[in-house]
């Protein structure tokens, strides 16, 4: 695979490039940051895999422009919108070309995510607290993000109530931001990196999920295992679910 990565001046790109270059089965032929012609940079280098970790307000471009090269894509960017996807699902479609946009590349956070949506029916109560370093740009993070929707899924598709929460009055809004019914909370701290918990609370016991990363190559098996997958999964994939053999998220 020749690989174009898009954001390599990043810190994210730059460990996505030093993963391509130990892996035997990839080549880096380009790395990319803004003011570069993506088009003309894909078509010069016959590359055949893109791997964008740039800004929200970029990426959807990026996407769009690699699909229409005739390039597979895989997306570390988060801030994505449903109309965003939907424009993205219909590029794959009319190119051929696949994408994987993945609200975290890394395997504990995947299974996190997964497992809170397994508990969640079974509790009466569910929150997300998502701890970052105060150098990230988004709140929520794509993860807290898509744990919620997540957990909103599971507890309808049992008949679940909302938790219950008696709080009348919060002018500061400290009770966090609501995603799909799920409170969430964005910690930004010096000395973190990426965390998330979702705890779940019944009646005398509490269930807590945590993932914890602690560097940059933890996403780097997920970034690698996307790339080498992508062209099998047509369309739009979300999420790294499918491609570990969980349940799908297209």
């Amino acid at each position: 695979m020749k690989i174009a990565v898009i954001g390599a001046k990043g810190r994210m790109g730059q460990a996505v490039s030093t993963a391509i270059d130990a892996a035997e089965d990839m080549e880096l032929v380009a790395g990319l940051d803004a003011g570069d012609d993506l088009e003309a940079v894909l078509g010069a280098t016959g590359a055949t895999h893109a791997v964008d970790f740039t800004n929200p307000g970029a990426t959807l471009n990026n996407v769009i422009t690699s699909l229409r090269a005739g390039v597979h894509v895989v997306v570390g960017t988060s801030g994505w919108t449903e109309e965003g996807y939907r424009q993205v699902r219909e590029t794959a479609v009319a190119t051929g070309k696949n994408a994987v946009i993945a609200p975290n590349f890394a395997i504990s956070a995947v299974l996190a995510m997964k497992f809170a949506a397994l508990a969640a029916p079974y509790f009466e109560s569910v929150e997300v607290i998502e701890m970052h370093h105060p150098d990230k740009v988004d709140a929520p993070s794509g993860t807290a993000t898509a744990t919620a929707k997540g957990i909103a899924a599971a507890r309808a598709a049992a008949g679940i109530p909302m938790a219950p929460d008696n709080t009348q009055f919060d002018e500061l809004g400290t009770r966090g931001g609501k995603i799909a019914g799920v409170p969430v909370h964005a910690v930004r701290l010096r000395g973190l990196y990426a965390h998330q918990e979702a705890l779940l609370g019944n009646p005398g016991e509490q269930l807590v999920v945590r993932t914890d990363c602690f560097d940059r190559t933890a996403f780097m098996p997920g970034v690698l295992l996307a790339l080498r997958q992508v062209g099998a999964h047509p369309g739009l994939t979300i999420g790294l679910e499918s491609l570990l053999g969980l349940e799908s998220n297209q």
